[in-house]
């Protein structure tokens, strides 16, 4: 009989601080565990492998870098293993330690157009630096990791694109390098660019367009106005020449004067007569 395979859940790793660690300064890679009192691995890719048991009432393992230096830079993954049951899991997704390195100096950065632009325009972000083939991040405030990445072709330069820019495009932007050579090493923030984008103006057509729908609404409008008081108008009048009707047919109603009629045609009716 075929035993069952007991599936062990895959870890997570983290890095604290999460992104701007500078050369020599401490960093954190934790490890989150669904069980404890394992064994845990930390293994960076083509480098070191540390280890760690984990017989704490915590559900995460930490592997401490002080003082970091070049060789601490890298990509790493964690994986842990149960004791009484020898199941592995599968390896954490990777995690980059990169450490900002201020020998290199910061690059610059330009934009085009410049700061304020419409709504659905294209704009062009560059940056660049002295004599270093890189690959070039750009960076916007408030993101924690960078929005693009460009390998450079030329020595020193990177060109990123924003094409049909929105407003939450806006904001603030800057450029790092990583020298050639140096994947996990990386330049300081270089100075910024703020991008304002806003709503694209109407077109003077669609403004007459738009003055020509509202004096139509007004008019319309009016003649409406107009219709309804001439009918409740009417109407009064109608009203009021019943009751005036009503009252002179009424019995006892006294005998007009004749002071009282303006007009009164007479008219009399003579029959034939017969000879005699």
């Amino acid at each position: 009989m075929a035993l069952a395979l007991i599936l062990v859940p895959r870890p997570s790793l983290s890095l604290h601080p999460s992104h701007g660690v500078s050369l020599g300064n401490n960093a954190t890679l934790q490890c989150h565990l669904t069980q404890l009192g394992v064994w845990v691995w930390l293994y960076q890719e083509g480098g070191w492998t540390y280890n760690k048991y984990n017989n704490k009432e915590q559900d995460t393992t930490d592997f401490c870098f002080f003082s970091t230096n070049w060789q601490h830079a890298g990509t790493y993954r964690c994986q842990y293993r149960v004791p009484w049951s020898g199941m592995v899991s599968e390896r954490s997704d990777p995690v980059e330690l990169v450490l900002t390195d201020h020998s290199f100096p910061p690059p610059r950065i330009s934009l085009s157009p410049e700061e304020c632009v419409e709504m659905g325009t294209n704009v062009t972000i560059q940056c660049w630096n002295r004599d270093y083939g890189a690959a070039f991040l750009l960076h916007k405030d408030g993101c924690s990791a960078p929005i693009q990445r460009q390998d450079s072709n030329v020595v020193g330069t990177a060109t990123f694109t924003i094409s049909g820019v929105t407003p939450a495009d806006s904001g603030t932007y800057r450029c790092s390098y990583r020298p050639s050579g140096y994947p996990f090493l990386s330049s300081p923030l270089g100075s910024n660019v703020t991008l304002e984008v806003t709503p694209t103006a109407a077109s003077p057509g669609a403004a007459d367009s738009s003055h020509g729908d509202l004096v139509v609404a007004v008019a319309g409008g009016c003649t409406a106005a107009f219709v309804f008081i001439l009918v409740l108008v009417i109407f009064f009048l109608l009203a009021g020449c019943r009751r005036w009707i009503r009252r002179d047919e009424s019995p006892g109603n006294p005998a007009e004067k004749p002071e009282d009629i303006e007009f009164q045609v007479s008219v009399q009716v003579r029959e034939p007569q017969t000879p005699a």
